[in-house]
């Protein structure tokens, strides 16, 4: 026989037991030296901070000057044929940042430092780099690009008492203009057209020349005459509905060229070539654009039968 006495100090004890056993249990869980988590240590945690924001800067000043070396010293003794060096070589240069930490930084700072450090290192440089090369070599720090076409091209034939203009091309292409069987491009055949730049366009020496396909060759010299005296036929011809230039967008920060290219050209193909020099910063920049005159002949009427 147990009395009430005993029996509820028993089950007291049992109790305070198993409480005791689920907060071991507890207390094994949440530990994090059992989980293998490190405990926070507030002096190592900025120790680290400061040293990563060291390398931060250092990473910085390092691909800022690597960037300067490219374009000051590199850049000036490279042809536009072998510019594979310019960022070939700034970009290798990631091998070198443990290396400069180590030189430059005191011990304790390079102790911090892990492969994930190199890792972040070498990401920062690349894009730091980019963003240098991209201001320093386009204006007004560089000019490595010759000018450009601004938009479009045209042909204007000038019989005197009107003007026939061709339908708008671009670069590179062929334009066919057919005529009367037996008979040649009559009047004076103009070649329109306007160059764009994003430095001193007017600074570039540009040179036509005309070919045909007898092997005649004409070298040919802008003549704005034409272009001021028809102004207005032109703009009606080439202005967009937008109220755009199709040959001078961008307005007087665009060169126009205004050429004769002959007179009753004969019918054939006359290929029109375009050089343009500028000298660049720090290169000599060059362009070529080769266009194709086609003058055809219509075919006749076939007999209504």
């Amino acid at each position: 026989m147990v009395d009430l006495n005993t029996a509820m100090a028993a089950a007291a004890g049992e109790r305070q037991k198993r409480m005791a056993d689920e907060g071991k249990e507890r207390k094994k869980r949440r530990s994090g030296s059992d989980l293998g988590i490190e405990a926070f240590d507030p002096v190592k945690h900025v120790t680290k901070e400061k040293a990563e924001t060291v390398s931060m800067w250092l990473v910085i000043g390092f691909s800022v000057l690597v960037s300067l070396l490219m374009r000051y010293v590199l850049m000036p003794r490279t042809t536009v044929e072998k510019s594979d060096i310019l960022y070939l070589a700034p970009l290798a240069a990631i091998a070198l940042i443990p290396q400069v930490h180590r030189i430059v930084l005191p011990e304790s700072l390079n102790e911090v430092y892990t492969k994930g450090t190199w890792f972040k290192a070498g990401f920062l440089h690349t894009f730091t780099f980019l963003a240098m090369a991209f201001l320093l070599v386009n204006p007004p720090l560089g000019d490595i690009a010759a000018p450009q076409l601004a938009d479009k091209w045209v042909l204007v034939q000038d019989e005197g008492d009107e003007l026939n203009f061709s339908q708008m091309k671009g670069a590179s292409s062929s334009l066919t203009w057919e005529v009367d069987s037996g008979s040649g491009l009559s009047g004076d055949v103009w070649l329109l057209f306007g160059l764009a730049d994003n430095l001193n366009v007017e600074g570039a020496n540009v040179t036509v020349e005309l070919t045909n396909n007898a092997g005649n060759e004409l070298q040919i010299s802008n003549d704005l005459g034409f272009w001021d005296n028809n102004s207005v036929s032109i703009a009606n011809n080439t202005t967009s509905r937008s109220s755009v230039s199709k040959l001078i967008p961008h307005g007087d920060l665009d060169q126009r060229f205004a050429l004769l290219l002959g007179t009753d050209l004969a019918v054939g193909e006359h290929q029109i070539t375009v050089n343009i020099v500028e000298q660049g910063d720090p290169w000599e920049n060059t362009r070529e654009y080769v266009w194709n005159l086609l003058i055809v002949e219509k075919l006749p009427d076939a007999d209504a039968s």
